[in-house]
């Protein structure tokens, strides 16, 4: 459930007043089918060790860590899922590509 965030109000004379609301718009999550995911390895500033990103996804927050959690059990590494990306230690590119491919999202495979 989104929090509704208040205005800075500190107090009001009118008695009718009533508080408004920022709202966020809560994003959808496409379908897998209608989904192309890149998939590549990233070892800038992470000491030359390298890591898995799955970039590309749109939908909630939510949805997002749902198969982040999916891939790094499936791989049994560690990863996290920051900044609309997806983190897996390790070159797990292959592995990543075939679980996508099951679950029926589109990869693109990005890099060497």
């Amino acid at each position: 459930m989104a929090k509704k965030n208040k205005k800075n109000i500190v107090y009001s004379t009118n008695p009718d007043y009533a508080f408004e609301y920022d709202d966020e718009e809560v994003m959808k999550t496409l379908p897998p089918k209608q989904q192309i995911l890149k998939v590549m390895i990233d070892k800038k500033q992470r000491k030359g060790k390298a890591v898995t990103l799955v970039a590309g996804f749109v939908g909630n927050e939510e949805d997002l860590k749902d198969l982040g959690k999916l891939l790094k059990s499936k791989c049994g590494v560690g990863g996290s899922v920051k900044d609309g990306e997806i983190l897996i230690q390790g070159d797990h590119r292959d592995k990543i590509i075939e679980i996508l491919n099951k679950e029926d999202y589109k990869t693109k495979r990005v890099g060497g």
